[in-house]
């Protein structure tokens, strides 16, 4: 009995650990993931449409989180706006106003990477031609 219970207890935890491994690998793949360095390096030094497009791609991908996260946060805003005020008991920073900047900030964050989604799209469109004569 306690040998197929540790037997159970060994194979559960080898079969978390390749299913995460696998999760990883996947996202990896699919998601890159630059420091503001290597960010800043790669659009000094990019002359292709390929090179734009990456940044275009990551850009494209931040703003979709930052949007996602606004979202989120939109709705805990709404929650905690729906909450009455106690004037005797507020105290600054209320959490409805931490709420409000935070998704005021996630908001400002996705524009500002739709707008280098933009830049990198059209420098990406305006290399094409020029590279092909």
């Amino acid at each position: 009995m306690t040998r197929k219970l540790i037997a159970t207890c060994i194979l559960s935890i080898a079969f978390t650990g390749v299913g995460l491994a696998q999760g990883a690998m996947s996202s990896a793949q699919t998601d890159a993931h630059y420091t503001q360095a290597q960010l800043k390096e790669l659009a000094l030094n990019a002359h292709a449409p390929e090179q734009y497009k990456v940044l275009a791609g990551y850009y494209g991908q931040e703003q979709n989180r930052y949007a996602k996260l606004a979202a989120e946060e939109k709705i805990e805003l709404d929650r905690r706006s729906s909450q009455p005020i106690v004037s005797t008991l507020a105290k600054y920073p209320r959490p409805v106003d931490s709420a409000r900047n935070l998704y005021e900030y996630y908001r400002y964050k996705a524009s500002e990477n739709g707008a280098l989604v933009a830049k990198y799209g059209r420098m990406a469109g305006q290399s094409a031609p020029a590279n092909a004569e």
